[in-house]
């Protein structure tokens, strides 16, 4: 199974036309979002493109195909915009029989990880920065911000298949590669 996996798309329904065009492009079967789907959050100024009805039409437009984390900025009133689930604190997936944690990282985070066995994968957004490592005995993965990424990345998502992870911008440029293999 071929998964894109993005986060932290903030209400900018520019990005969002770009991320589903990639998901399209890249023939991937599901989408996994890791939160923060409509709202830009008290910090965070407004990312280019916000219009989070606009956002929910399109994500709705794709519900069959999405799989999604709650994000910090993600409340109860959002989901009743969405056609999809949201609200799950975590999901458990199993890739090439590692067992991958997903979540948003606003209360899980690779510097206060869940109890993971070795070999397990940590994957969340909530930072808006890429990250591909392995740490004490985990990889710790995160796809950085489709809208408002920070530190000086790219806007960019992750692309799952076969044992690999990349990490890519918005124009499918891979710029990190990991095989969990």
């Amino acid at each position: 199974m071929k998964l894109m996996i993005a986060s932290d798309i903030h209400g900018s329904g520019e990005y969002v036309e770009q991320m589903l065009e990639r998901y399209r492009s890249e023939n991937a079967q599901k989408l996994l979002l890791l939160g923060d789907l409509l709202y830009h959050g008290p910090r965070n100024d407004l990312p280019f493109g916000y219009a989070p009805k606009r956002v929910a039409e399109l994500l709705n437009s794709v519900q069959g195909e999405l799989l999604c984390v709650r994000g910090n900025c993600d409340a109860e009133v959002d989901q009743m915009m969405l056609q999809f689930p949201i609200l799950a604190d975590y999901a458990v997936l199993w890739l090439e029989e590692r067992m991958v944690f997903v979540t948003h990282g606003h209360h899980y985070s690779a510097d206060d990880p869940p109890p993971l066995q070795r070999g397990s994968i940590l994957l969340h957004g909530h930072t808006h920065l890429m990250a591909m490592e392995q740490r004490e005995g985990f990889w710790y993965l995160n796809p950085g911000s489709v809208s408002l990424p920070k530190g000086g990345n790219p806007h960019s998502y992750m692309i799952y298949e076969n044992g690999v992870f990349q990490l890519k911008d918005m124009e499918g440029a891979v710029l990190e590669k990991c095989s969990i293999l």
